[in-house]
């Protein structure tokens, strides 16, 4: 009986141990693969020589196997294998089955070896642009934590968290790249938490942090990026530099991000506002100030802006900062706001005639025009100012609010998602969130954009207020009163409380709080007064008090026609003699155009 062709092939290969050859190059193959993809980014090696080992390893296989076909190492060195006589294969292919299963086992062994390493560096290496498909999370995605001051000074703790945020801001300029937000990002300064669930919270797939040692005018800066699922190590590196060579190292660390993520750009890569150093260190040191929301940090940051602008005039981002202190002052009641607004407005200008595409500073023109109730002009600087910088969650959050203003409830929603979506963890976007969803009647929406505030800051003024307001409207005033109660702004608290009093009829306990919100606010806020009057069905009352905040120009007059106060009144003559006064008839809010396209 003839043998097989196929019998005698496999033969063969046995005993010219190519299946022994197959196992063993696999399995080294693998090992090798393995420690390259470990120990070559720290060796600061080109990322392609991961995948040059990998290209060699794969085509050398098949080299490997014809060698050992056609070769055999003997004592006397390697000789041609020499060919095999009918007796010797016939005994191979007669041997028993457990004989001849341990050498195909071996080379399966050996090709799935060198298949799964294979498998393992190319994913590791598959381009950054998808979408993970089971956590949604984008892999362009990445959030900036704050620096590591390691500065022998703890005042230096400015610098370090605005190189932090300078960074952030030059990758947000990426239009590829989704950044979280320097709220969000900075939320978790000072804390021990784990990357993987910073990066759950901020809905993001990378982390950027490292650390800031300055002396004198010489810094180091390590820096690292972190793939946040399984804390794998993509990239690092350390600048020992000076302080001239700062904005060169700002935009090495973002062309680094780029190359590692694998990001593909559209237009040309985003670089640092260059500034004279010391102007820029002053510059860093004035807005950390200004943040603090007080009356001396707005002093002191004035003081060292305008510092920063003696070194360094044509220095934008110091002109638009100070201008942004001083309409804070002004708002805040710490200025006179007619002065406030004016110095805004000069410094604003000024950092336009230095860079006619400053964003920020058109953002700042756009929420002064807004507060002064020209909100025509307010939407023209906000929409140039989203043209500019499409992907700054602070400009996006003050055309939301803008949107509101102008009654664009759905418009206001989109913003308002986009910001929170990029800035999760701030407690300011889910609440404005929560006022959109209200103007556009979406009440359960609204009240759990309220609890997610209220859960991010703890007591936070206003959040309680506004829940027991959407409630209301749901005709629930037990449980209104109930969120009433947990208000922490006095004067939120005791307006609340008298309308669900009044909704509970009981009319006692309303008429006194009432009376106390009258005695100890209605001189100051009017229009608070005129809410509860035209709630509980008293037009004339309700309309004198109106007038009252029209005579003083009360602070927010154009956001009147948004609340849901007076839809008792709405009907009224004097209601649309209002709205025409505080130009907010529908009439004037559809003539102003504002047309706004959120970025991909």
């Amino acid at each position: 009986m003839t043998t097989p062709g196929y019998q005698r092939f496999f033969a063969e290969l046995k005993r010219r141990r190519v299946f022994r050859v197959m196992a063993v190059y696999g399995a080294v193959a693998f090992v090798v693969l393995q420690v390259a993809d470990i120990a070559l980014p720290g060796l600061g090696l080109p990322e392609w020589t991961i995948t040059l080992i990998l290209a060699l390893t794969l085509l050398g296989f098949p080299f490997a196997i014809v060698l050992a076909w056609a070769f055999d190492m003997t004592p006397e060195g390697m000789q041609r294998t020499a060919d095999a006589t009918p007796a010797e294969l016939t005994q191979i292919i007669a041997a028993p089955a457990s004989q001849r299963w341990p050498a195909g086992v071996l080379a399966l062994v050996g090709v799935t070896a060198l298949l799964a390493g294979a498998w393992y560096v190319g994913r590791q290496s598959a381009p950054a642009v998808s979408s993970d498909m089971e956590t949604g999370v984008s892999s362009a995605s990445i959030a900036v934590l704050p620096f590591v001051n390691m500065s022998s000074d703890p005042e230096q703790e400015y610098f370090s968290d605005g190189i932090s945020e300078e960074l952030l801001n030059l990758l947000a300029k990426i239009p590829e790249l989704q950044v979280a937000s320097r709220t969000s990002a900075f939320s978790y300064k000072g804390k021990d938490v784990k990357l993987a669930d910073v990066a759950r919270d901020l809905n993001v797939a990378h982390v950027l942090e490292g650390s800031v040692r300055k002396s004198g005018d010489q810094v180091r800066i390590t820096a690292q990026l972190i793939k946040a699922d399984d804390g794998f190590h993509m990239w690092s590196d350390t600048w020992d530099r000076s302080l001239d060579d700062i904005f060169k190292i700002q935009d090495e660390i973002a062309a680094d991000v780029v190359e590692q993520l694998k990001l593909t750009l559209l237009g040309e890569a985003p670089t640092a506002e260059e500034a004279d150093p010391r102007a820029y260190a002053l510059y860093l040191q004035a807005r950390q100030l200004s943040r603090q929301n007080t009356a001396e940090g707005f002093e002191q940051s004035i003081v060292l802006f305008e510092r920063a602008l003696e070194i360094d005039p044509e220095y934008a981002a110091a002109w638009s900062g100070i201008a942004a202190t001083y309409r804070r002052q002004g708002n805040s009641d710490l200025r006179p706001i007619d002065e406030a607004f004016e110095l805004a407005r000069q410094a604003a200008t000024s950092a336009l005639e230095i860079d006619p595409e400053h964003g920020p500073s058109y953002a700042v023109l756009g929420r002064i025009a807004t507060d002064s109730r020209d909100l025509a002009n307010g939407a023209l600087y906000l929409e140039r100012a989203l043209r500019l910088d499409p992907t700054n969650p602070d400009i996006v959050f003050e055309a939301a609010v803008l949107a509101m203003n102008v009654g664009r409830a759905e418009e206001a929603i989109a913003l308002g998602e986009y910001v929170t979506a990029r800035d999760p963890v701030n407690p300011a976007g889910h609440y404005n969130l929560g006022l959109a969803y209200r103007s556009a009647g979406h009440l359960n929406q609204a009240v759990a954009s309220f609890r997610t505030s209220n859960s991010l800051s703890p007591g936070r003024l206003g959040a309680q207020y506004s829940i027991g307001r959407v409630l209301l409207m749901q005709g629930e005033p037990e449980a209104a009163l109930a969120a009433f109660a947990e208000e922490t702004d006095e004067e939120y608290r005791v307006k609340g409380t008298a309308l669900a009093l009044y909704e509970l009829g009981r009319q006692a306990e309303y008429e006194s709080a009432f009376l106390e919100l009258r005695e100890r606010w209605g001189e100051q806020w009017p229009s608070e007064i005129a809410h509860v009057y035209a709630w509980t069905g008293d037009a004339d009352a309700a309309f004198e008090w109106l007038d009252r905040a029209v005579a003083q120009n009360e602070p927010g007059l154009n956001e009147q026609f948004q609340a849901e106060f007076y839809a008792p009144v709405h009907d009224d003559p004097r209601w649309q003699a209002f709205r025409e006064q505080t130009g907010t008839s529908e009439e004037q809010l559809a003539a102003i155009e504002f047309e706004v396209t959120l970025p991909e």
